[in-house]
């Protein structure tokens, strides 16, 4: 997607988590086998700058590009009360210039090279990238290197751009029923956690943000030990690390600031809320607190977590799984739809997610009630062989389809990186999923879906306003 607007990436599968990239292979991709590639895929190497910063190189030689991308182990989560927001509203001023590229010019420079360029904000992460010929990787690498050491822009700059935030933070929730609605649930599942403010900042602090405060966000974490450059396409290892050596290795080190524990206390009762805001149909959605996968050692927790992913797909990872043939289909129908999502891990605590919209005549406790009903079921009965092999197969083309295009196979170590995980957390993601049991899948079905650890939203529809002229962020102030 052009950068016209920063983007946001969701905190979840589809809502919750950080767990959004686990990652399309949980995606209900087609059951179809791909072609195998040609050869065995060349292995990502990884090295560490003198100052501190990571790079991550993955040749992959089928077509003359490149991916850059730098990531920032620096999200939403790192925010304080009072400045939500900031992280997303620092990655729009990235563009706005250094003492040697002035406002605008970055953008128009990667278009000029033949490339695109983009970047991203989440709980967890931001993130840059450029996709270019192959042979304009030092370019774009140049560009990015100067501006992470030497963003630069006025205050004034600063605040025309807070102002397309506050318009996008209008058009995209406080204009959007659902995404209000799943806001106002974030905040109340957690208390502590830092995941309970949204990407894009609450409006009250946004309109008290101050230019210092994105540029203090910017000191103490855009520091070489806190990033890393991941570069994946038709590239040599050996001269991405001499280009990397060349315009990153010179930003001087810096300590990453220690971050104090923010551990989420055990819910002790279900939770509700009711949001009223203009729609056409009513919503549920259930957050319920699960474990998060912290690493491949095989830990209960990373066992359940595993376990919970699958159960998400045996409920809502094919068309016609579970919840669409028990809750939108037939004479018993409740739902126009359904679906739930496993926040397979994160910086922070994580959620598994069950949600739906009542369908005419049928109120959100039906719904509820009928999606409850199918997680006991599974508990009590089990699932079959077959359906979790359905499931497996649908995850192993999905991944190999995934893996053809190098902008995801970027992606996927940016991602790892961010966790902390290993560089080929992927294929061992793959590996530990295809071997949980039908047994595993009907026991966490059984552990983590009682109220102490439920939070349910509501959404109740209001007149919608048929006066009211869709928003749209203003263009004169488009990176």
């Amino acid at each position: 997607m052009k950068h016209n607007a920063p983007t946001l990436i969701p905190p979840g599968l589809t809502r919750f988590g950080a767990a959004w990239l686990v990652w399309a292979t949980l995606s209900t991709a087609s059951a179809q086998a791909p072609v195998a590639p040609a050869s065995p895929p060349v292995q990502a190497q990884q090295f560490t700058l003198a100052n501190g910063m990571s790079l991550i190189v993955k040749p992959d030689r089928r077509a003359p590009t490149a991916v850059h991308m730098l990531w920032l182990r620096a999200g939403s989560m790192d925010e304080v009360d009072g400045s939500s927001g900031v992280a997303h509203v620092l990655e729009h001023m990235l563009f706005k210039g250094t003492p040697s590229v002035p406002v605008g010019e970055f953008s128009r420079r990667v278009a000029a090279l033949g490339g695109r360029d983009n970047a991203f904000t989440s709980l967890d992460y931001t993130g840059y990238y450029q996709q270019i010929p192959a042979a304009r990787l030092a370019d774009v690498m140049a560009l990015e290197a100067d501006r992470f050491a030497n963003n630069q822009w006025s205050d004034e700059e600063f605040k025309k751009e807070l102002e397309v935030v506050k318009e996008e933070r209008r058009m995209r929730t406080e204009d959007n029923p659902r995404a209000l609605m799943n806001e106002a649930l974030q905040a109340a599942v957690f208390v502590a956690s830092p995941y309970r403010r949204p990407i894009v900042g609450w409006m009250s602090d946004l309109e008290s943000l101050t230019p210092g405060d994105a540029r203090a966000f910017y000191q103490r974490w855009y520091v070489p030990a806190n990033a890393a450059v991941v570069v994946a396409g038709d590239v040599d290892v050996a001269e991405v690390r001499r280009l990397a050596e060349k315009y990153y290795g010179h930003i001087p080190a810096r300590a990453v600031p220690e971050r104090k524990p923010r551990v989420e206390p055990a819910q002790t009762g279900l939770k509700r809320i009711a949001i009223k805001a203009p729609a056409e149909q009513a919503m549920v959605t259930l957050a319920f607190k699960v474990p998060s996968f912290q690493s491949f050692d095989g830990g209960t927790d990373d066992a359940d977590a595993l376990a919970l992913t699958v159960l998400s797909a045996v409920l809502d990872g094919y068309s016609g799984a579970r919840l669409e043939r028990a809750l939108t289909q037939g004479p018993a129908r409740v739902a126009d739809s359904a679906g739930a999502d496993n926040g397979l891990w994160g910086r922070g605590p994580q959620l598994f997610v069950l949600s739906g919209v009542p369908a005419q005549g049928k109120t959100a406790g039906q719904v509820e009630a009928a999606l409850r009903a199918e997680v006991t079921r599974i508990a009590t009965e089990g699932v079959s062989e077959s359906e979790l092999a359905r499931v497996k197969t649908q995850w192993v083309a999905s991944a190999v389809y995934k893996l053809d295009s190098v902008f995801n196979q970027a992606r996927e170590l940016g991602t790892s990186w961010v966790q902390g995980q290993p560089l080929d957390a992927h294929e061992r993601l793959i590996e530990r999923l295809r071997a949980v049991t039908a047994e595993q899948v009907k026991a966490v079905a059984g552990k983590y879906f009682g109220d102490d650890q439920l939070t349910v939203a509501q959404l109740l529809p209001q007149p919608l306003n048929k006066t009211g002229k869709p928003r749209t962020v203003p263009a004169g102030s488009r990176h």
